[in-house]
Parts: C-alpha cells; structure tokens; sequence
C-alpha cells in the first residue's frame, strides 16, 4: 500500500487527486492532508480518507478543526511548523498544491525523505529551481511535473534524447480576455479574470491565466526543469486548451500531446506512473471537434511573457523576485489597489530596482529565495502606497 500525503487538499488539484485516489481505496494509505481557511472542507477530506494528520496553515484555526475532527482519530495541527512536520512524514507520493512560494518549503521538505514528489505547485521551479532539483538529487528524490503542459512535455521526451530536442511549444488559452482588445484591459475586474473559458481552477491562477502570467511562469519552469535554452521556448495561444505542449526535434518532427481540459490527466499520470492506467476523463472525438485554432501571443497586450525571458536570462534571483512581485501585485488586484494592467507594471519595476541592486547574487538557499521574495513585495508594498498617498 502506498503512502501519500496531498499539500493542499482543499484546492481544485488536491480535489482531483484524491478523486482519483478514492477510485483504489486499498492501494493508498493516506498520510497528510493540508489546507487553508477551508476548515469544514479539509475535515470532510480528512474523515473520508482516513489520514493519520490534517493541517491548517492558519494557526488561529487549530480549535476549528479540532472540533470539526472530533470523535475521527485524525490528529490535527496548525501553522508552518506543522506543515513541515506532516512533510517530514514518510511518505512514497506527495502532491505539492499548496499556491504559491508557501510551497516552496514543504516540497523542500518532502523531497529531503527520498520518495516522490508530484509538482503543482509552480512558483517552486520558478523561484528556485536550481534548489528543488539539487535537493530531489542529493536525496535520492524524484520530481515528476503536474502542470498539464509541463506533463505533456515530460510525456512527449519519453524513450527520447534531450540533446536532438528543438524547440518546445506550451499552449495557452488566452484566458477570460483573449478575445479582448488591449486597450478594454484596463478597466477589467477581478470577477471577469476570475471567470476561465476552458478550465475549472482556482481565482489566482484564473487571474494569473487572463494576464498570461501564468504561462511566463510555466516558461521558466519549462528552462528550469527540462533544462531547455530560454530561446528554444515557444508559447502559442490556443484557445481550444486540446493541445497542452509540443516538442519539437531536430529531424523537424513535432510530438504533440492532447487531451481534454481536465486535470486529472496530469495528476493521474504522476500517480500512477511509471504505468499508464484507466482515468475517468473524457476521450477526444476529433470529428466533433472539427478544427483547433492558434495564434501568435501578442506581447504587447500580454508584457508577462517578455517579463518571463527576462527573468531566464537573469538567472540567479530573478525568478524568486518576479513571483514574490507578481504575487503581491495579484493581491492588489484582488483587492481593487491597482489595475489588471499594472500588476505588469508593478512586477516590471520590482525587478528593474532589485536588480539594480544586485539582489541574491549569493548561493541559492531557502533562506536566499524567502529573503529575495520579501525583498520583492515590499518593493510593490511601497509602490502601492505611494500611489495610493498621491492619489
């Protein structure tokens, strides 16, 4: 029986890995549960699959989900040190779903144990890349991708040699404003961002997905995993989300995967794998399909991208700083401090001054990464409040 434990259980990811772990109840063991705000939802989770341990990033929370597991056997916990605690758990399978750099440490954390760690939680490769992969080797670790397009790319390499890859191809639906003019984007509001024409996913990243910033990070995590050159890098819109990456080789074949836009593909493979089993999604019926469509990204209209091949050519510290920015900046948004169209802004003016700066020209650490994210949102921090005083 394998054991697993699911970082952000609460979330659209974590849902659909359990649905899937659910469906073989006598092949999983779980271990650890974890989540957010959603007490009542995470103990559901907790009771239904048995785990040893649920956990609550939010310490003021503790006695709600005492309460809620009162009665089940389920230990319940609270805060950062439990998070790092119900990593430190052996397990043989972990997902990482938390959202965003709060990720970082667990995933860290798990692969320190030696077993598997299914990765959804992209700002890990995007703000430390180096580090993740470093620490998966040193222990012995394996690092499978979740992201759909980054699995597809994992997929298409199998059985192939890196070094005759060209070229690699993500797709990108657009998102809620990929039919709308660029000069409409600034008066947008996070309700219309938060509302994705193709998949179910949470608000942040249906936000990160109609900016584009979604697909800049999966740009980098695409150099940082693979190890492609950020030249060899392509992003492509295409709106149908029926193709989810290509790669391209050197004899001008292109390998291409697609599926329909339902995550639990992705996630089915990184459990099951090295095997492919039965998943409950749908199959492709072409002839009804009839035609899918693409188009080039307008740059201009989405700045994300340039920010992304910007940030890879940096290297170092630029990728902890440009998450930290954007994270913020989303914040802001959200929150109606600033415009769709100034999240861009804010990111493109954080890196410009922490590189100035010289920012973690240092060896990357945890430590280094959390310091360059800090650094970077308090730089957008600042920028909002001047705005906010001349306003």
């Amino acid at each position: 029986m394998r054991r697993v434990t699911v970082f952000g259980a609460t979330g659209s990811i974590g849902g659909n890995t359990l649905d899937l772990i659910a469906r073989a109840p006598d092949e999983y063991h779980v271990v650890a549960l974890t989540g957010g705000r959603n007490i009542d939802r995470l103990a559901a989770l907790a009771r239904a699959h048995r785990a040893e341990l649920a956990v609550t990033g939010h310490p003021e929370l503790l006695d709600d989900l005492r309460g809620a597991l009162a009665g089940s056997g389920v230990e319940a916990a609270a805060g950062e040190a439990a998070l790092l605690d119900a990593a430190a758990r052996p397990a043989d399978w972990t997902m990482s779903a938390i959202v965003g750099i709060a990720g970082l440490a667990p995933g860290l954390k798990a692969l320190e144990q030696g077993g598997t760690l299914a990765l959804a939680n992209k700002e890990s490769l995007v703000a430390a890349g180096p580090l993740l992969l470093e620490t998966a080797r040193r222990h012995g670790a394996t690092i499978l991708p979740v992201d759909s397009e980054h699995s597809a790319v994992f997929q298409a390499l199998v059985g192939e040699d890196i070094e005759a890859v060209e070229r690699v191809i993500i797709t990108a639906s657009g998102g809620a404003f990929r039919d709308l003019d660029a000069r409409d984007l600034a008066r947008v509001t996070p309700e219309q961002a938060s509302s994705h024409p193709n998949w179910d996913m949470g608000q942040r990243i249906t936000i990160d997905s109609a900016s584009l910033f979604n697909k800049a990070l999966e740009l980098i995590e695409t150099h940082e995993f693979f190890g492609i050159a950020p030249e060899r890098i392509e992003a492509i819109v295409h709106p149908e989300s029926l193709i989810h990456a290509l790669v391209g080789f050197n004899d001008g074949a292109l390998m291409a995967h697609l599926g329909p836009p339902d995550m639990r593909h992705a996630i089915g493979y990184a459990l099951h794998w090295p095997e492919r089993r039965h998943l409950p999604v749908e199959r492709l019926d072409f002839a009804a399909i009839g035609a899918m469509t693409f188009r080039a990204p307008d740059e201009a209209k989405y700045p994300a991208l340039r920010i992304a091949r910007e940030v890879m050519k940096a290297g170092g510290h630029a990728g902890a700083v440009m998450n930290g920015a954007k994270e913020r900046a989303l914040d802001a948004f959200i929150a109606r401090e600033c415009s769709f169209l100034e999240m861009a802004e804010l990111v493109d003016r954080t890196l410009d001054k922490l590189t100035a700066e010289s920012l973690g020209k240092d060896t990357m650490t945890l430590d280094s990464v959390q310091h360059a994210d800090r650094r970077a949102r308090q730089v957008v921090e600042d920028a909002l409040d001047l705005t906010a005083s001349a306003g």
